[in-house]
């Protein structure tokens, strides 16, 4: 009757499920909310304590009785924040996130230090995009150098907690992956890019050992007392939140399209080899299983969402009865919800843009519609590339906090023209951290226990949240997409510097 638990540092809460694989039933659950510090400048910061504290808050509102029979957790976090520790493992700075676009300059100074974004592509798979970690250390030697000079250690979010889980520092090759430094095709760190991104310091001195995707270790004593849990737990690898999604909507085998609707949007499929691109048009990212997982990012989803939510006085809860009397198109309102710059497509300088306004046309309704449908077409974008690739898929898993409503969901099978499906568990990033601790705690006692063969017995698809394309509306948004091309190929010169 073990419960392995997973944990989501995300951006905008830290959440929590505990898992019974005996009744494949998620227990319990719990969430706290987290706070952002945004800047003018670009600047997207969380302190790494914030974190800490919601992690024992949600352990905090679980039953006793059911901390002591956690066998191990799992850790999934958002992707490329950057938290410096010092060699006694203090955090010397709140963590730089994946939304920081204050870097934008320093990615371009490193691509630049080792020939362009095409030999960055040669040298390990993928250029130095904003937001990626690579470009946080430039920034912090430039505008933190006290804390530059005492840096010791380099983690990302999702391996600082696992450093005060356990007490030990490690990266997995997943989350690595979004740190721009790390070779995907050989799965180690490549030297030319991390002497760009400082030709005077050993930042390789700085980063942790890399481990294998099954990897467990223990948790500490102290923080296993502080939790209510036993001494004996362990803790997994974990990985990037996407990864950690993968394996939690069953994205583990290839043919399977996942996508993700939060803060941020993301396209994402397992490949068993690496999936470089040479003109970078999307992320060719390791997995937390031992694959690679190419991927697509778009900074603006629910973000432009919440935004147009938070104009007009209602909550995103009653978004979908909103916009019951609209219609695909929204009436030829168009908006690039570019609000925090963006990544796909590549415009990181970018801001937001509302076209085709009319008399009748610009109401709330159609507004937050066409909020919904700009994210969309932006992972559409990114699709494009997918396809372009050769790479062909038979439906969409889609996870994230967009995954709970039916009109996202009818929408993004009508934009992509495909079948969207929904797991059970809704939190796919947490769950697929625990079903990660799970499979590694197995392989313990049977080394050939096999993740593809979990992941197929215990994500199960809810039927009830099935969406099917309808032709008509299909057409319909192809048409605005080419407007959202078309539009976008315009504004492109705007913010190219």
């Amino acid at each position: 009757m073990s419960l392995f638990v997973g944990l989501d540092i995300g951006t905008q809460s830290v959440k929590l499920v505990a898992y019974d694989p005996d009744t494949r039933q998620v227990v319990a659950s719990a969430g706290q909310p987290l706070e952002l510090a945004a800047g003018e400048d670009g600047s997207r910061e969380q302190r790494a304590e914030w974190w800490i504290d919601a992690v024992r808050a949600c352990f905090g509102r679980l039953d006793p009785a059911l901390r002591a029979r956690v066998a191990a957790i799992g850790v999934s976090g958002q992707q490329h924040g950057f938290v410096p520790l010092d060699r006694d493992g203090n955090v010397l700075a709140p963590a730089k996130l994946w939304c920081d676009t204050s870097s934008t300059a320093e990615c371009d100074q490193i691509m630049d230090a080792v020939g362009g974004p095409a030999r960055c592509i040669e040298l390990a798979g993928n250029p130095i995009l904003v937001g990626y970690t690579a470009s946080k250390l430039p920034w912090t030697r430039r505008h933190r150098p006290q804390a530059y000079a005492r840096l010791a250690t380099i983690l990302l979010p999702h391996d600082y907690v696992n450093f005060w889980l356990t007490g030990e520092r490690w990266m997995e090759c997943g989350d690595a992956s979004g740190t721009g430094w790390l070779d995907v095709r050989t799965r180690q760190w490549c030297g030319p890019l991390l002497r760009a991104t400082d030709p005077d310091f050993d930042l390789a001195a700085c980063l942790p050992p890399l481990v294998q995707a099954d990897a467990l270790f223990t948790i500490a004593p102290a923080t296993a007392d502080a939790l209510g849990l036993p001494r004996n737990v362990r803790v997994s690898t974990g990985g990037g939140d996407n990864m950690m999604a993968a394996i939690g909507t069953g994205n583990v085998s290839p043919g399977v399209l996942s996508m993700s609707l939060g803060t941020s949007g993301t396209l994402f499929a397992y490949s068993d080899r690496a999936m470089v691109d040479p003109a970078g048009r999307w992320a060719a990212f390791c997995d937390s299983t031992g694959g690679w997982l190419p991927l697509i990012c778009t900074m603006n989803c629910t973000v432009a969402t919440e935004a147009v939510a938070r104009l007009c006085g209602f909550s995103t809860r009653e978004g979908d009865a909103l916009l019951a009397g609209t219609r695909p198109g929204a009436d030829g309102l168009l908006m690039l919800p570019f609000l925090n710059g963006e990544r796909t497509p590549d415009l990181p300088h970018g801001r937001g843009s509302l076209f085709g306004m009319t008399a009748t046309n610009l109401t709330v309704p159609n507004l937050y519609r066409a909020a919904m449908e700009g994210a969309l077409y932006s992972l559409k974008a990114g699709w494009d590339a997918f396809v372009d690739a050769g790479m062909r898929f038979d439906a969409i898993r889609l996870t994230g906090g967009g995954s709970q409503s039916a009109v996202w969901r009818q929408m993004a099978a009508d934009v992509f023209g495909l079948p969207v499906d929904v797991p059970e568990q809704a939190e796919g990033a947490a769950f697929g951290a625990a079903l990660q601790a799970l499979w590694a705690y197995l392989r313990q006692h049977d080394p050939t226990a096999d993740l593809a063969a979990l992941a197929a017995a215990h994500v199960r698809l809810d039927p009830r949240l099935s969406a099917r394309p309808h032709a008509e509306a299909t057409a319909a948004y192809q048409a605005q997409y080419q407007r959202f091309l078309s539009h976008l190929d315009a504004i492109r010169p705007l913010y190219a510097g």
